[in-house]
């Protein structure tokens, strides 16, 4: 590998047997100047093609700006001065700072040396001069910077200069900007033609008419601004992305059952035949275990009320085949409902007593009602459980329960006659007119797939 046989003002190129700086092009004319301080013109094609010649040097391919380093801490600034040094004999032969005349050394020369030959000496003196190993690789890796970057390429990335995401633009555009932006979080979507008009008022109001900035930079601004917040986007994801924290939540470790316990409502996406007839929908309750993955308890309500959220402590820790004449109301309704069971009679009562018996001794519960509510709590110091409030609209707070529910309407809401799909736009054409089944039926078929689900996996709801 040998460097571009590319030509710039400032090159330092080897012709004619000596080193001369390229001191300006015209054309196809370029004029060299020596060490001596002589000049000469030729044409670009006979300098190129002369035997011997050579680029040493890029001298102004990457012109950094004054200034540029300003913001880079001081032992930052002087390493990369100490690799720009090594990676300009890397390349050329000789070091910034080499006196006029000096020749290059043995294992530095592009005349004698390959271009990996020069990285492997390289790389074992820095070993030495730094008292640890460094590779080839490191070597190679630096030197390709230094080549497209310049000094800037030898700072360490994490106190390397940035260009401001504004550009060239007025500060104060891009602060009205970002301030329209934060305050469509809760507001309807509009257009970038929107947030123009606003912005240019507000500046050309407060700073003059030469504050006000080009439609074209403006659009570019905001698409670097607007880039991943849905500005112009789905409401519903912007104000979904806009709750996320700034940091990253710790994971809770538990190590026993009951330990930590979720317990959330969501509506089910299945319409259901109340009381006289009335179709509508229902919302599911549900508490899962953290350790265990288990649904100790799951129910259908038409709404979520402090009652039904103290029905399911009361079920999560009472076995099934133990509740009061849960046996015969099972073996009754096996002669009545017009389906084919999931499971056996006889293998559902075997499945339903091997369902783990958990005592919460916390729940995580989100700011809905019924969880806030006097009769909950009451249940909750009934059995010495901690309840734990997660921040307002912060789902990840309680994640288990989240896609627990959320595979319930997937997995076992869609094979329900009525399914209605979790949105207008996945609904089907009339489905109220299929066949429903009752709130009652609804339930006691939940019961029995949570059941097959979670103690026998090879189930399936088919």
């Amino acid at each position: 590998m040998r460097n571009p046989l590319v030509v710039r003002p400032g090159d330092r190129v080897r012709f004619d047997g000596q080193v001369q700086t390229v001191a300006g092009l015209s054309g196809m004319l370029v004029r060299l100047a020596d060490e001596a301080g002589g000049t000469s013109t030729m044409h670009l094609p006979t300098l190129m093609m002369s035997p011997g010649f050579e680029v040493l040097g890029s001298g102004s391919r990457r012109v950094m700006p004054a200034g540029l380093l300003d913001h880079v801490p001081a032992g930052q600034v002087e390493e990369a001065l100490w690799w720009h040094r090594h990676m300009v004999e890397l390349r050329t032969g000789l070091p910034p700072d080499a006196p006029r005349g000096a020749l290059p050394r043995p294992e530095y020369d592009p005349a004698m040396r390959t271009l990996a030959e020069r990285e492997a000496s390289k790389a074992t003196e820095l070993a030495v001069e730094l008292g640890r190993p460094v590779s080839a690789h490191t070597v190679r890796w630096r030197r390709r910077r230094h080549q497209e970057q310049g000094i800037a390429g030898m700072v360490d990335g994490r106190h390397a200069p940035r260009r401001a995401v504004h550009g060239k633009l007025r500060p104060e555009v891009v602060d009205e900007l970002q301030q329209l932006m934060s305050q469509a979080t809760d507001g309807s979507t509009r257009m970038v033609s929107y947030y123009f008009e606003r912005v240019s008022k507000t500046v050309k109001d407060k700073y003059g008419t030469e504050a006000v900035q080009k439609r074209s930079a403006f659009y570019r601004l905001f698409q670097r601004l607007e880039r991943g917040r849905h500005t112009t986007g789905s409401a519903r994801t912007r104000r979904s992305l806009a709750n996320q924290p700034e940091g990253v939540f710790d994971r809770a470790t538990v190590c026993r059952p009951g330990e930590l316990m979720e317990i959330d409502s969501t509506p089910f996406d299945a319409l259901v035949r109340l009381d006289r007839g009335v179709v509508g929908r229902v919302e599911l309750t549900g508490l899962v275990d953290v350790a265990t993955r288990t649904v100790t308890a799951a129910v259908l309500r038409p709404t979520t009320k402090s009652v039904d959220a103290a029905l399911l402590l009361a079920r999560s820790v009472t076995p099934a085949p133990m509740r009061p004449g849960w046996t015969d109301a099972l073996r009754l309704e096996r002669s009545v409902l017009p389906y084919r069971r999931l499971l056996a009679l006889d293998e559902r009562l075997r499945h339903a007593a091997a369902v783990p018996l958990i005592i919460p001794e916390a729940i995580v519960v989100d700011g809905g009602k019924a969880f806030l509510s006097k009769n909950f709590h009451m249940a909750c110091d009934a059995f010495d459980t901690e309840v734990i409030h997660a921040p307002p609209r912060t789902p990840t707070h309680k994640p288990h329960i989240e896609r627990t529910l959320g595979s319930v309407s997937t997995m076992f809401a869609q094979f329900v006659s009525g399914h209605t799909g979790r949105s207008a736009e996945h609904r089907g054409h009339r489905v109220e007119d299929e066949p429903l089944w009752s709130l009652p039926q609804l339930q006691e078929l939940l019961e029995e797939w949570i059941t097959a689900r979670f103690t026998d996996r090879s189930l399936c709801c088919s």
